[in-house]
């Protein structure tokens, strides 16, 4: 004899609740590209600091002996 179990109001609420995986996948990748692109912006901020340090060396506008 096969029990037939009767779906509740509150399971069908839940299943209707429940994140889908397109729209779950659809914001990881939006976070991802986002948080990807603050980090490549800090990497070329980083990178013009550095070039403008060796550009001022080179120049002689700036030395890293210090003066006595």
């Amino acid at each position: 004899m096969a029990v037939h179990k009767m779906i509740t109001p509150k399971a069908v609420q839940a299943t209707l609740n429940t994140p889908s995986v397109v729209k779950e996948i659809f914001i990881g990748i939006t976070l991802g590209t986002i948080a990807g692109g603050m980090w490549k912006m800090h990497h070329w901020n980083e990178q013009r600091k550095a070039r403008t340090f060796y550009d001022m060396l080179e120049k002689g506008e700036i030395s890293i002996v210090a003066e006595e």
